[in-house]
């Protein structure tokens, strides 16, 4: 049969297990010369003269012929699509927006501050970004969720300025981007993308603002772009392959995991779809589901090379070693596809977002769920943690000193200072003493 399937097999209990699924978690590096080379000179390019080499690359890789006043995408603009797009389409778009700007509103944390023992203020000042960048990919794919999941949590963390930028191949702008745009609260928008849509944000142009921070996916040169002007602006993250990690106890339904598989398999041929199961009479379940529903599926070339490559079914002991497996793995997206998931879920340390029990898909938190779907991804959920609201906020520490608790400071300071053999700063601290 033209589209049947078989996934790489792995046991726990095998001796080189832990070496074979690091050959199956390896992900390439596409930091090679050629590419760095041109991100380099378009970088060096934009911010040297700025609308005229960003216009100039913008209609060569985008094929257009387009002026600085066409790329701007006014407001007005974003409003009409809005208006213009089926009523179901817009419904469900709000659905989303509401439902995700109410999760983020959860995450919100305010100043504080408190007086010690001694009588210094201590605390904490939070402060929203001024300005924000959100990059969306175009072309032939329309990411409408990308543009509410990057822009509500900015807009709840009361950054003031949104600026949205959007490759248009063709000329052709997808109305469900600008859309979402207009229900996600986008300030300005502009029709660029790639390396000298992120090289405008970092560094300004006339026509495009500087901005604070930039956030949104993109492809290798957009990644690469954001990697370089990491400095000059702050980045959310360098996003990998998309990945799913599914725990199974063998109590689900098979056809669900494998569409499970597929939704993650179908976005490109790098995607990585792996299940986790203790029985291996289940595994052969979902390798048949897999087999079975596979001709039915309209992207059926990606799946098949995205699962050939990536995907993995792996059998493990028990529960407790497959959420040591997991840890180890600290995948994007992680379905706890089992009877209780609340028990398990105790032992989890490491995973982007975690989808407890049989009817949590994961796509639910793709679209609409609340909890943002910009999250860590090859491996990175060690140490990092989804976009959220305090990724658009930021902390200064706060101290006041009474002359009192500055005198009992100063002691201490100017022992220390004195310690390193920074003598200004001793004597900084030693005028403040009470004479």
């Amino acid at each position: 049969m033209k589209h049947q399937l078989t996934l790489v097999r792995l046991q726990s209990s095998d001796a080189d297990f832990s070496e074979q699924l690091d050959n199956r978690l390896a992900v390439a590096d596409e930091q090679d010369a050629e590419l760095t080379q041109t991100v380099s000179t378009i970088l060096s390019e934009v911010r040297q003269r700025g609308n005229d080499a960003l216009l100039e690359y913008t209609n060569r890789f985008d094929r257009r012929q387009a002026s600085i006043n066409d790329i701007e995408v006014s407001v007005e603009d974003m409003h009409a699509a809005l208006e213009e797009i089926p009523a179901e389409m817009r419904k469900q778009l709000e659905y989303a927006a509401q439902r995700i700007r109410s999760y983020h509103e959860h995450q919100l944390t305010e100043s504080w501050s408190y007086h010690d023992e001694e009588g210094t203020l201590l605390g904490q000042k939070v402060t929203p970004l001024e300005r924000v960048g959100v990059y969306v990919p175009g072309g032939k794919a329309a990411y409408p969720s990308s543009v509410l999941m990057n822009t509500i949590p900015a807009q709840v963390a009361g950054v003031e300025q949104i600026i949205m930028v959007v490759p248009a191949p063709d000329d052709i702008l997808n109305p469900l981007v600008l859309a979402a745009a207009s229900i996600a609260g986008v300030s300005r928008a502009f029709s660029v993308g790639g390396a000298q849509a992120i090289a405008a944000l970092a560094y300004g142009t006339d026509s495009v603002p500087a901005v604070d921070k930039i956030v949104g996916p993109g492809n290798r040169y957009v990644a690469a772009a954001k990697r370089m002007v990491f400095g000059t602006v702050g980045i959310d993250m360098i996003a990998g392959p998309s990945e799913v990690l599914i725990i199974s106890d063998g109590t689900g339904n098979p056809d669900w995991l494998a569409m499970d598989m597929f939704a993650q398999a179908e976005h490109d041929e790098d995607a990585r779809a792996i299940l986790l199961c203790t029985e291996l009479s289940f595994i052969k379940e979902v390798q048949n589901s897999i087999n079975k529903l596979l001709p039915e599926m309209e992207r059926k070339e990606i799946i098949s090379k995205s699962l050939s490559n990536n995907g993995s079914l792996i059998k493990v002991k028990d529960l407790d070693e497959a959420a040591e497996v997991a840890n180890y793995i600290a995948a994007e997206h992680l379905e706890l596809a089992v009877a209780e998931p609340e028990k398990l879920l105790d032992q989890i340390h490491h995973a982007g977002a975690i989808f407890m029990g049989h009817f949590t898909a994961e796509v639910f938190g793709d679209y609409c769920a609340g909890p943002n779907h910009v999250l860590p991804t090859a491996r990175t959920a060690r140490f990092s943690s989804p976009l959220g609201v305090y990724d658009f906020q930021k902390r200064s520490s706060l101290i006041m000193c009474s002359e009192s608790s500055a005198a009992n400071l100063a002691s201490s300071a100017s022992v220390l200072a004195r310690g390193e053999g920074l003598s200004a700063h001793a004597r900084s601290a030693e005028l403040r003493k009470k004479t």
